[in-house]
């Protein structure tokens, strides 16, 4: 899959302008934050500052610049096998340096000995290969998994959270669907199985 069409996918995930009071990035449109707009300086509307407005005004063609450039090749996704790029990728747009993390993680636990930084280098783009080699494309059903897990355990600790993870109807959230577009369907979670790991939530 090309980039620009993995891009694509993701913008469409993030959808439009957005400015949750319970999400911890603050304002955003196209999944770029307010706080990711001020590291880059992208004063849009030229008063001298950047803030709401800015990112009202954000254009699709710009996040997907953004997206491309910093959250794909200068976090070094091309150097992953290609089987997990397209979720590390979407990963990193949604958390940050949380998404290698995960799959460091990951990678720690399935015999790679690699260091938990959250930045991909030689040491985790050759682990990511040889484990990939090892156990072939079950790796991003892995990685997916590891993903809704994060997600769940960050509903667990953050109540203000759980919104994105579990629908007001008890169903699975923006952050799940997310993840499972990433894991085959035979590892995604029944609707029990989805109720039964929230339960605690209240």
């Amino acid at each position: 899959m090309k980039v620009r069409d993995i891009t694509n996918e993701i913008l469409a995930s993030e959808g439009g302008f957005v400015n949750d009071p319970d999400d911890p990035g603050g304002a955003t449109n196209y999944g770029v934050t307010i706080g990711t707009m001020r590291r880059l300086g992208l004063d849009l509307d030229g008063d001298g500052d950047v803030d709401v407005r800015d990112v009202r005004i954000l254009s699709r063609d710009k996040a997907a610049e953004i997206f491309e450039r910093d959250y794909f090749h200068k976090a070094k996704i091309p150097m992953l096998p290609e089987v997990l790029q397209a979720s590390v990728y979407d990963m990193n747009v949604n958390a940050g340096s949380n998404a290698v993390k995960i799959l460091q993680r990951l990678l720690r636990e399935l015999d790679e000995p690699v260091g938990v930084d959250g930045a991909i280098g030689p040491q985790t783009a050759g682990a990511a290969h040889r484990a990939a080699d090892r156990v072939g494309d079950v790796i991003a059903d892995a990685y997916g998994i590891a993903r809704r897990n994060y997600y769940y355990r960050l509903g667990d600790s953050r109540p203000r959270l759980r919104k994105f993870a579990r629908r007001r109807d008890g169903g699975k959230g923006g952050w799940i669907l997310r993840a499972e577009k990433f894991v085959s369907p035979e590892y995604h979670l029944s609707a029990a199985e989805h109720a039964r790991r929230v339960a605690k939530w209240g």
